[in-house]
């Protein structure tokens, strides 16, 4: 049952229009990122021994998955809000009367697609700024690939995170706009906001945003970032998933006790 479920939910996302269009900007983003990249090398090139010091690419190299975050979330909104719109709910409701398991499988579905994107962008993304940058010595950029490798693996992680959460608040709100707003506000202006708080609630608050939990969870610190670093791996790992299952249960909870 739950096996046919999931190859249903695939079919779906395979057979719509926004599905694509959602991977070419996420993918687009990228090569955008590469160009910023060679840009940077040439500004490289141009400064003096102690400008070169302060020049950062690390930031460059996570904006890719940044964005991603955003544009899964967006699948995983319209995954569910674009069924209520045509009343598409109501025929998968009655083809899987489980709702949960509905539920499940469309996480899953949305989860997988989300989990491999997120991860070529962001892997993508450090490789390919590192063979844009070629030998330059960026001060971020002294250890060796397989170093740095696992923490980009890490960061990837985050953008499952946002496309399940962007699907539970569809199932929630059964509002494309309302699902879109509420994903915004998690992904760009809540951290924004929170880093106005007064200490020790401005670091304690930006400790536990999604944008600063990779970081948290390969270890390191929140140096020259608007995120905070006070959790531990473990901790982090487990707020990452709190964002992804708390909204899926509360999702599950009302899709059970509602009319489609």
């Amino acid at each position: 049952m739950m096996g046919n479920a999931v190859a249903a939910e695939w079919r779906k996302l395979r057979s719509v229009r926004p599905t694509y269009w959602i991977m070419a900007v996420t993918f687009g983003f990228l090569l955008i990122v590469l160009l910023l990249a060679l840009q940077s090398a040439h500004v490289w090139d141009g400064l003096s021994a102690e400008r070169r010091a302060e020049f950062q690419l690390r930031p460059l190299q996570e904006l890719a998955g940044w964005v991603a975050s955003l544009c899964l979330a967006i699948l995983g909104v319209l995954s569910v809000t674009s069924e209520y719109r045509t009343g598409m709910i109501r025929t998968s409701i009655t083809a899987i009367p489980a709702r949960r398991t509905l539920l499940v499988a469309k996480a899953a579905a949305v989860g997988a697609v989300a989990l491999v994107a997120g991860e070529a962008v962001t892997v993508c993304s450090f490789l390919g700024t590192r063979l844009v940058v070629g030998d330059r010595q960026f001060i971020d950029q002294k250890a060796s690939i397989a170093h740095e490798l696992p923490s980009f693996l890490v960061s990837g992680t985050v953008v499952p995170v946002f496309a399940l959460l962007g699907l539970a608040l569809g199932v929630l709100l059964r509002s494309t706009a309302g699902s879109l707003v509420s994903v915004v506000f998690v992904w760009h202006v809540l951290p924004l906001l929170v880093i106005h708080l007064p200490q020790p609630w401005s670091d304690r608050a930006a400790s536990v945003m999604p944008g600063a939990l990779p970081r948290q969870m390969s270890g390191l610190s929140a140096e020259n970032s608007i995120y905070g670093d006070l959790l531990s791996p473990g901790m982090a790992t487990a707020v990452l998933l709190a964002y992804a299952l708390v909204p899926l249960a509360a999702a599950a909870f009302v899709l059970a006790r509602r009319d489609a």
